[in-house]
């Protein structure tokens, strides 16, 4: 893990980036992770993004929808 990037703090920038898009555009979990490696590049890996994904499930902020495929979404 980087030294200035916490799991609280890609799990916040990816629930902003779920929030921004909803009625746009729905993120597949692959997607936000990208996104976050994208803005942050070497200072977050792979394995960050999954456990920011994980953290952002189970603190009930964003849910797991299926539409053809897996899909992040706020919860309702």
């Amino acid at each position: 893990m980087a030294e200035g990037v916490t799991i609280e703090e890609l799990a916040d920038d990816m629930y902003h980036l779920v929030k921004e898009a909803v009625g746009k555009k729905k993120y597949k979990p692959n997607d936000l992770i990208k996104e976050l490696i994208a803005k942050y590049g070497d200072e977050v890996s792979k394995k960050d993004g999954k456990e920011a994904l994980k953290s952002l499930i189970d603190s009930e902020r964003c849910i797991y929808s299926y539409a053809g495929g897996s899909f992040i979404e706020l919860a309702k």
